[in-house]
């Protein structure tokens, strides 16, 4: 597994992360969360994101991974959904912070976000000062920003962040000339969310009110020439290997699936003409499709 410094935060993190939606749900038995948790640890993964409204998600990251916890980063994303505080308030960032210090089992927490946080919130500043509080009470190691399009731009170009984590594949490539080259010349620390683009190959009709219609249409309007490799391959291999990109998350439920990925991820980045003519195809098809969704 290769591993990147994560911009000025001083941390480092795995070239794939490991995104925990799927542990929290209540689908998942907690023998199965564990197992999958600890497998990704044992593969070399050591970025683990999480959320405030990712179910038991951050409680099975406390439970299963506190022994391992020094050697792991942990990210997770707050402002909303706390008891007694209005969502996006100074409160609400403060307690979202401490209730996941409790859940996580931990007592800092390595990068906290501000999760798909509306453009005029940002803009007050309210919640960034809870944030940049609870970094100078040594809660917080990292300020991140999680989320696209105008907010993502406000949050990259603001100051007051570390990190930021925003929608990048093959499908969804704007942010590459946008956001993330502003991320990258400020060095901040960039993770990558739906790097496979929730998997369009998937489905052989439109999938119609599916996570993965908007990028089915992409995909199927770019027509991409794979050149052999399966999608999955291509499409992780392009965003993890994207300059500036220096986590990208994937989420599973089976341990099979989660080894394939950290094996696909090491076999390092695609041919530079391949990457171009997969940039060309995004290019010449974009007629104004939006960045990812909050």
């Amino acid at each position: 597994m290769q591993h990147r410094v994560f911009g000025t935060t001083g941390l480092t993190v795995s070239a794939l992360g490991f995104g925990a939606g799927q542990i929290g749900v209540a689908a998942m038995d907690e023998a199965t969360a564990g197992h999958l948790l600890n497998l990704a640890a044992d593969l070399g993964v050591t970025l683990f994101d999480t959320a405030r409204g990712y179910g038991t998600s951050e409680e099975r990251i406390g439970r299963h991974l506190a022994h391992r916890r020094d050697t792991l980063v942990l990210s997770t994303k707050v402002g909303y959904g706390i008891e007694g505080h209005e969502d996006w308030t100074y409160g609400c960032v403060a307690a979202g912070i401490d209730a996941a210090l409790r859940r996580l089992a931990t007592d800092r927490i390595d990068i906290v976000h501000l999760h798909s946080c509306p453009l005029e919130t940002l803009e007050r500043g309210e919640v960034i000062e809870a944030l940049t509080d609870a970094m100078r009470a040594g809660k917080v190691r990292a300020t991140g920003y999680s989320g696209d399009n105008a907010a993502l731009d406000h949050a990259v170009d603001d100051g007051r962040f570390l990190a930021v984590e925003h929608s990048l594949n093959i499908c969804d490539q704007r942010v590459i000339d946008g956001a993330l080259a502003r991320a990258h010349r400020r060095d901040l620390g960039v993770i990558a969310k739906r790097p496979v683009a929730n998997a369009p190959w998937q489905f052989t009709e439109r999938p119609t009110g599916d996570y993965a219609e908007e990028y089915w249409w992409r995909w199927r309007a770019m027509a991409i020439d794979p050149r052999g490799l399966d999608w999955q391959e291509l499409a992780l291999r392009f965003t993890a290997f994207t300059p500036g990109v220096h986590s990208c998350l994937v989420g599973t439920r089976h341990p099979d699936h989660l080894r394939k990925n950290v094996e696909l991820v090491a076999r390092g980045p695609l041919p530079d003409d391949h990457v171009a003519a997969i940039r060309a195809a995004f290019q010449a098809n974009d007629p104004g499709w939006w960045r990812g969704e909050t």
